[in-house]
């Protein structure tokens, strides 16, 4: 097991304001560009779960070594000089002190706060990796193809619970998929040109209507009517079988995880937030690199 994170007071010492500077940043270039908070919110969840939150997903390729961020999962994510822009106003404020892989964190964060979503404490301290494997984002990362045997997997592994894994697929109430992430389900599912059994057929030809058989670049919302709404809608929606995802799906195929879409979905938000927040501040202690392990990187696009 990895180290107990620090308080949210690690830095108070070295780079006090280091909070509010990211905070400042994020409600700038959210107040622009409100539709990267969804990418943002992914992208620490995909860098936790390869190797800990440790930044390893914002480090390049170079030619000897093929990073995570190259890697097949990891190809749509977005927000990469959101994070930079972060990293170059702290670094000029306090140099060589706060690691990047504690920006994504508080990035991920304040990018929610600022959409109106759940706000958490973010413990600090976490250190930079100076690993990054495209293959290891193959393996570690959940897919949205994951049946529920192998989504549980993959967050038990992690230190995650059955709740943590559906509470954190409520993320997907925010955001777009690209209709690669569906076209299986609606053209092809066992191979004989066939829809999977398990959508709304009732909210088949909607899907069909946006998203034709080769179209992989066309983007769809993944909570249709709020996608831009931080809420229980996400449950709503599955319930009734209309999460996007063979993933989503999956989460009425556990006695545990869709009795808990079911409560959501009768609910009004109020405890999938609070739960929502603890399984963020759970998910953000994976693995974590704390002490003289890693190092703090200069560039978070590079090790140093």
């Amino acid at each position: 097991m990895s180290m107990p994170m620090a308080s949210s007071g690690f830095y108070e010492n070295t780079c006090p304001k280091v909070e509010a500077i990211v905070q400042k940043i994020i409600a700038e270039k959210i107040s622009l560009a409100p539709s990267l908070a969804a990418p943002l919110l992914r992208m620490h969840f995909h860098d936790c779960f390869v190797r800990g939150c440790d930044g390893s997903v914002l480090i390049d390729s170079t030619k000897n070594n093929q990073a995570e961020k190259d890697g097949f999962p990891n190809l749509s994510l977005r927000g990469f000089q959101i994070i930079d822009a972060a990293k170059t106003v702290v670094e000029a404020a306090c140099p060589g002190v706060v690691s990047c892989a504690d920006i994504l964190a508080l990035v991920a964060r304040d990018a929610m706060y600022q959409i109106k979503g759940p706000y958490w404490p973010v413990p600090l301290g976490r250190r930079d990796g100076r690993v990054s494997i495209a293959s290891e984002s193959l393996t570690d990362l959940p897919s949205p193809f994951d049946n529920i045997t192998r989504l549980k997997e993959h967050f038990t592994s992690k230190g995650l619970s059955v709740k943590d894994l559906v509470v954190l697929s409520g993320g997907h109430t925010i955001g777009t998929s690209h209709c690669l992430g569906v076209a299986v389900r609606l053209y092809n599912f066992t191979g004989k040109g066939d829809t999977d059994p398990s959508l709304d057929s009732d909210y088949v030809p909607y899907l069909k209507s946006k998203c034709k058989p080769t179209d992989t670049t066309t983007l769809i919302e993944m909570d249709p009517g709020s996608f831009r709404t931080f809420d229980e809608n996400y449950y709503t929606n599955v319930l009734k079988r209309r999460g996007l995802f063979v993933s989503d799906a999956a989460l009425l195929n556990d006695y545990e995880t869709s009795a808990y879409v079911k409560l959501q979905a009768q609910s009004h938000g109020s405890t999938f937030l609070k739960d929502f927040q603890e399984s963020m501040v759970k998910m953000g202690q994976i693995g974590v690199l704390t002490g003289s392990a890693g190092e703090i990187r200069q560039y978070c696009n590079a090790i140093n």
